[in-house]
């Protein structure tokens, strides 16, 4: 069973910074077109960063400059690294990515389980 695993989170002061791991398990030969969404309550869950194999990486606007996506193709492994942390970034981050396997097969829309990221003084 594949799965996409997210780590990092926590509360931290405004100003702060964080940085998410999101790490796929299981039989992974690649990981295609990964990103981060967040969902805060009474929101919808919309797109933060994403990044293409080859590294091109598209942002929200309300995170350009502040945020960096940044994956590693032999680990498997997406980072989303936030600096400069506004209360209004407070929410649920989710890991999303379709993943193939070592049989070559896909499994398209995968999401990790989340962490919670607090902005707060």
């Amino acid at each position: 069973q594949v799965q996409l695993v997210e780590s990092g989170g926590g509360l931290v002061l405004p100003g702060g910074s964080l940085r998410l791991s999101c790490t796929a398990s299981g039989s992974i030969f690649t990981i295609n077109a990964p990103g981060w969404y967040r969902q805060a309550p009474g929101k919808e869950r919309e797109l933060v960063a994403a990044i293409t194999r080859g590294g091109n990486t598209n942002y929200a606007d309300s995170v350009k400059g502040r945020f960096t996506i940044s994956r590693d193709n032999a680990k498997n492994t997406v980072w989303l690294q936030m600096n400069s942390l506004k209360p209004e970034d407070t929410a649920a981050y989710y890991c999303h990515a379709d993943v193939q396997t070592m049989d070559r097969a896909y499994v398209y829309g995968l999401w990790g389980p989340g962490t919670q990221v607090t902005v707060s003084s």
